[in-house]
């Protein structure tokens, strides 16, 4: 099968891979019907994430069960499924909880730029559809797979509901899913941070109220101006930057919530800042599995349409030109189909 793989920073190749075979009885094998990229590749793509041998790439995927394993019951050839960046039981402790990224038996599910991949724990990780869906909805439930359920995890981390200000900082599909979950929950206003006008305008369409352009100390002010001197009740970081986290910290008024969701790199926090603010902080890797029934249904009755966020559609195939793309923001995701 043709397959997805990272050699270097900036060396992406597709070539030819052996098909995945089940290797676990509790495995299933997908033949997907689209994946992505995603924002985080970009950080090995960029060199900041180091590449120590060639690496299968891709972690959001939709596509259709064409085996199981001996183990797998709830789950059966044929079905459209959506999955997890992490395969999780989906009945330990810590699951039951709702943290399924944090699943005691928790393993990284990897190589969805592909035309096959396999799925560890695939009673616990996949959801299948009632039927088979329609095609204009593929990009929607691949959203699903991580970037909406990681936004709508960013927004309930940040305790976003009814009659409350959320500012979001990052204006990538993370950011603008997080936009269009704060509006689900209810939010009265959402101020979205960007410098990028055709995210701008996907982000009024999401439900944004405001645009915030400036960025840093100069964005705190703007966000402070907006919410009387106060700041937000939550703020929604989808970046991962020492920057972006401080900005997040410093938009949010004493006793509001940080939802923090872009993957860390190099953010060190000041313990007297912290201990001064009064800010609540709650984030990590999302836990995309237990939300999985509640979107699936909200994208197949038509409530919501994050497939949106996907710009520019390309074959397998040019997959070096996906990452070049967002590499360049001339994308702000990439669908890429086998």
């Amino acid at each position: 099968m043709r397959a997805t793989i990272i050699y270097a920073a900036g060396d992406v190749r597709v070539e030819q891979r052996d098909k995945p075979t089940i290797q676990e009885p509790t495995d299933a094998i997908i033949k997907l019907a689209a994946s992505c990229v995603c924002g985080s590749d970009l950080w090995a793509y960029r060199g900041i994430e180091d590449v120590k041998e060639p690496t299968p790439m891709g972690h959001e995927y939709v596509g259709v069960v064409e085996e199981v394993g001996s183990a797998v019951t709830g789950i059966k050839p044929g079905q459209f499924v959506i999955g997890s960046f992490f395969a999780s039981d989906n009945t330990c402790e810590i699951c039951q909880a709702g943290y399924q990224s944090g699943c005691v038996h928790r393993q990284g599910v990897g190589g969805a730029q592909a035309e096959y991949m396999r799925v560890p724990l695939a009673d616990g990780t996949l959801v299948a559809t009632p039927e088979q869906p329609a095609p204009d909805q593929i990009a929607s439930l691949l959203a699903a797979s991580d970037v909406l359920g990681t936004g709508w995890f960013a927004a309930l981390a940040a305790e976003v509901g009814p009659g409350k200000t959320v500012a979001v900082v990052g204006d990538g599909a993370v950011g603008l899913l997080g936009i269009l979950s704060a509006r689900q929950l209810g939010a009265e206003r959402i101020i979205a941070m960007s410098r990028h006008a055709d995210r701008q305008a996907l982000a009024r369409e999401f439900g944004a109220t405001d645009i915030v352009t400036e960025r840093g100390d100069e964005g705190v002010a703007k966000i402070k101006e907006l919410t009387g001197g106060l700041g937000a009740h939550s703020v929604i970081e989808a970046v991962g930057t020492q920057e972006s986290m401080m900005q997040a910290i410093r938009s949010t008024r004493p006793g509001g919530h940080v939802g923090y969701v872009g993957v860390s790199h190099g953010v060190e926090l000041d313990g007297q800042e912290l201990f001064f603010s009064h800010v609540h902080l709650h984030g990590g890797p999302a836990p995309v599995r237990g939300y999985l029934p509640h979107l699936i249904d909200l994208i197949l009755r038509g409530e919501i349409n994050p497939g949106k966020v996907f710009d520019l559609e390309l074959p397998l195939d040019q997959a070096a030109d996906a990452y070049q793309a967002m590499d360049e923001r001339r994308a702000i995701k990439v669908l890429l189909r086998p």
